[in-house]
């Protein structure tokens, strides 16, 4: 499922103070409602989550996961995925499991 990267950090600042935010062991989700525009996905990872290896890897694995929901793409919303220390050493299925569920209590799923 292809989605818009957001790529501007005013983007950014806005799903941090302005968005609604769930939190897992695993993961971090803000979701922001916009007007129109589709599906917008932003992943981040800091340098706590360890160095460039572990950085890659746990983008890969939102990146996996998110690819895996099925979202429908017709909404119009922000999603800013942010890792944590736990998400590189977990499985995508773990992963998927706390996104859906972040998904589900913001409304997204069904």
């Amino acid at each position: 499922m292809r989605y818009q990267p957001i790529v501007r950090n005013t983007d950014f600042a806005r799903a941090y103070h302005r968005g609604k935010n769930y939190v897992s062991p695993f993961l971090v989700t803000y979701v922001v409602r916009r007007r129109s525009g589709g599906v917008r996905v932003g992943i981040t990872t800091s340098k706590k989550i360890g160095g460039a290896v572990q950085r890659v890897r746990a983008r890969r694995v939102i990146r996996a996961a998110y690819d895996a929901m099925g979202l429908d793409t017709a909404q119009n919303v922000d999603l800013v995925f942010v890792a944590r220390t736990a998400t590189t050493k977990v499985k995508t299925q773990k992963v998927e499991k706390a996104m859906r569920a972040h998904l589900t209590a913001a409304g997204l799923l069904g």
